[in-house]
């Protein structure tokens, strides 16, 4: 029975490897592709082993090609680009992720505008804020910050940063933050900003304690410092994510205890009332 399956299996691998060969002869993309997938499905291409053959050519394609085969992929490609642009590569990251949180929570939240999209005036400004504001803040102060704690690794040293990061870092980002989000949110005086910035701060000031400590201490610990970038976006994308999606739903609820009857809609839309701009996710500002 084995031997039926081992002949049958060989059979069917011959055939293809014949047609895909035909088709490389042939030339175009078509069959450049179909070559590089039959390398990569017997193991051929660095750093491949066959199993997952049009992923490790998708991979290989878009991380460089064969020069960075075997490599480990996408964020090796992305660590790169950190290492060789970091100023430039964190505003792509920061306004990619803060634009994209902002249409995930809306889509969560089931939030839609008048016109009954998830993609609201705040997509775009949450983009420009992460990209244009919060990456070159970011990016000086986690630079001041491993500047001064560079070729300390004692517990004592990590001690400090995470105090440092926490009571100077967090309070300046998050402060930022908060100022943008009111301004986003429709707010045009001092006195508006001022009231935003106190009603929200401790509030998000105990989200980053609670988080920042935990994030910091296990990148200290496990993860080489050019890694902590994509590892502290990726937690802040969660939780603002969750946070913002968790906002959203109590000012829909709010919306709908007061409009009650008033062109309610399934989508938890009103129609014929006023409809305020979220006010500022709790989010912590991602430390970059």
């Amino acid at each position: 029975m084995s031997v039926k399956i081992e002949r049958d299996t060989t059979l069917k691998e011959a055939v293809r490897d014949a047609v895909l060969d035909h088709t490389a002869n042939k030339g175009g993309l078509v069959g450049s592709a179909a070559a590089a997938i039959s390398e990569a499905a017997h193991g051929q291409l660095p750093g491949t082993s066959g199993k997952h053959p049009i992923s490790a050519v998708v991979g290989t394609a878009l991380t460089g090609g064969r020069k960075n085969a075997g490599t480990k992929g996408y964020l090796a490609a992305y660590l790169q680009q950190l290492e060789d642009h970091p100023l430039r590569t964190k505003m792509l990251t920061a306004g990619t992720l803060a634009g994209g949180q902002e249409l995930l929570a809306s889509w969560l939240a089931k939030d839609r505008n008048k016109h009954g999209n998830y993609f609201t005036s705040r997509v775009p400004k949450m983009a420009a804020y992460g990209a244009f504001v919060s990456a070159p803040l970011g990016h000086f102060l986690i630079w001041l910050l491993q500047k001064i704690f560079s070729k300390r690794t004692s517990l004592r040293a990590k001690i400090l940063q995470i105090l440092f990061s926490n009571l100077i870092i967090a309070p300046l980002q998050n402060a930022v933050y908060l100022v943008a989000m009111s301004l986003i949110a429709g707010a045009r005086t001092f006195r508006q900003v001022k009231a935003t910035v106190r009603s929200s701060f401790w509030k998000v000031m105990r989200v980053s304690w609670i988080t920042s400590p935990i994030c910091l201490a296990f990148a200290q610990n496990f993860l080489p410092e050019n890694t902590w970038v994509p590892f502290f976006n990726l937690v802040s994308f969660v939780i603002g994510t969750y946070i913002n999606t968790i906002t959203k739903k109590k000012r829909l609820a709010a919306l709908r205890k007061k409009h009650f009857g008033e062109g309610r809609t399934p989508g938890g839309s009103t129609i014929g009332g006023p409809r305020p701009d979220d006010y500022p996710p709790l989010g912590p500002n991602p430390p970059y």
